[in-house]
């Protein structure tokens, strides 16, 4: 049953999503010493999706997954970052595709977890680095079209959950 999610889902108007049971990724803040946000961003490797572009480490969802267990098993995989190391917060659908033709129906959750401080990563092949960026600075690096339309909402919900407790 483990990557049973692996595969395209094509939409009405032909887009591919990855994900057969839909995707999922974590946006991971932590404190700085001055007490400031950083959060862990990935740069995608450039054979992969939208690669070279800055995102969150995730990926396909698998059909017996929570969006919670899917997200942290690709911070996993992509950035070393072991499951005691994270406190999952909330999620937020950040994309989400239907299809009438085809009994589509497709998302991508962000969920957003606290690390106690910026964590050591180990980048699989998918990464060409990980960073941990200061959420001012997010917006200066060439970002993913799908996290760069979620950025704005994603910022404004971490920033109604209580500070790395």
């Amino acid at each position: 049953m483990r990557g049973d999610g692996d595969g395209w889902v094509v939409s009405d108007n032909g887009a591919h999503y990855w994900g057969r049971h839909g995707a999922a990724g974590l946006l991971l803040r932590a404190p700085r010493a001055d007490g400031t946000a950083v959060v862990l961003l990935q740069h995608r490797a450039p054979w992969s999706h939208q690669g070279g572009t800055w995102g969150l480490p995730g990926g396909a969802r698998d059909s017996h997954e929570t969006v919670e267990e899917a997200a942290v098993r690709e911070a996993h995989e992509e950035a070393g970052l072991a499951a005691a190391q994270v406190t999952v917060r909330i999620s937020v659908v950040t994309a989400e595709v239907g299809s009438s033709g085809r009994d589509t129906h497709w998302t991508y959750t962000t969920v957003i977890a606290d690390a106690p401080t910026p964590l050591d990563t180990v980048p699989n092949r998918e990464s060409s680095e990980l960073r941990w960026v200061a959420e001012d600075e997010v917006t200066d690096l060439p970002l993913h079209p799908g996290f760069a339309a979620s950025w704005p909402r994603l910022r404004e919900v971490a920033a109604t959950i209580p500070v790395f407790r």
